[in-house]
């Protein structure tokens, strides 16, 4: 493991580490509940777009002063994850509670360390203990066991999956790539960029319209504020200066408050084979990311 990235995993002190990760994760649980009520007043991809438009758009006009990356490979880099983080993740998780409970979107979609560990083994030449690899099948037992052992999934289940493996092509990367840039200018204009790709998929297919009330608007001013920005920036800081296979295995705790938060705010039940699901995924990530063994080749 190179020497750069052990000096990042020491940078944050346990206490911190502890409350960013319980805080960013309670963030993400609440945004599908939230979302969820948002799209009884706008279309999915819509209600994403305008969220991470107007987020980034915050975000790049707060940080107007700070140095910007000067080389297009630079943008290029931004832009890709911003297509994976900000347009496929929650593009997919939101489109998907047409057919399934938010809920049910949230655990999938936090699938997404067990996809980082198998993506690490792969592409990093990562090696990992026997039990690791036992968690990664508990994991995905649990993902059967979520919908009650029925293969025959719905639209919602796979395209909630999606999301599950864009959330994990777009850690990898950041941890890859995310060192060469300031946090917050990463954050604001990844946002920016799958935002825009989410509103033009929005005219390609949907028939886009927002109903201004109360209810809509505090939803979307929750969603940019709260969701996006604070979120992305805990999110992007917590992998910048970790191991993102540790990180990610914190992750459990997400469906975990987006299941408590949709049964509050939105009256949805979870049966018990769904609750028992979520457990062997907990467990599971448990195993997979107690201490990944050291890189075999540097990733530079």
């Amino acid at each position: 493991m190179n020497s750069r990235h052990e000096k990042g995993i020491r940078t944050i002190q346990p206490l911190k580490y502890t409350i960013l990760i319980i805080l960013t994760t309670l963030i993400m649980g609440t945004s599908f509940p939230i979302g969820k009520i948002g799209m009884l007043y706008a279309p999915p991809f819509l209600l994403m777009g305008l969220r991470y438009v107007l987020a980034g758009r915050l975000m790049a006009w707060y940080l107007r002063k700070r140095p910007l990356p000067t080389q297009w490979q630079s943008w290029l880099k931004i832009i890709l994850i911003g297509l994976f983080q900000s347009a496929g993740v929650m593009g997919c998780a939101y489109y998907s509670m047409n057919w399934i409970t938010s809920g049910e979107s949230a655990i999938i979609t936090f699938t997404n360390p067990l996809l980082v560990i198998i993506l690490s083994a792969f592409l990093y030449r990562l090696t990992y203990r026997f039990s690791q690899w036992i968690g990664v099948m508990l994991g995905f037992m649990g993902i059967m066991l979520t919908f009650g052992w029925q293969m025959s999934f719905s639209p919602g289940t796979w395209i909630g999956f999606g999301g599950a493996i864009s959330f994990a092509v777009s850690t990898m990367l950041i941890k890859r790539w995310g060192d060469d840039y300031d946090t917050f200018v990463l954050t604001a204009y990844q946002m920016l960029a799958g935002g825009a790709a989410l509103l033009l998929l929005s005219v390609w297919t949907e028939h886009p319209h927002f109903i201004v009330n109360t209810t809509s608007v505090i939803v979307l001013l929750w969603l940019t504020l709260v969701c996006s920005i604070m979120q992305f920036s805990l999110w992007f800081y917590l992998l910048q200066h970790s191991d993102p296979a540790q990180t990610s295995s914190y992750l459990f705790l997400a469906p975990f408050f987006g299941v408590l938060s949709s049964w509050i705010l939105l009256g949805e039940h979870v049966q018990w084979f769904a609750l028992a699901g979520g457990l062997l995924i907990a467990i599971g990530i448990f195993l997979v990311n107690r201490r990944s063994s050291r890189m075999g080749n540097r990733v530079t």
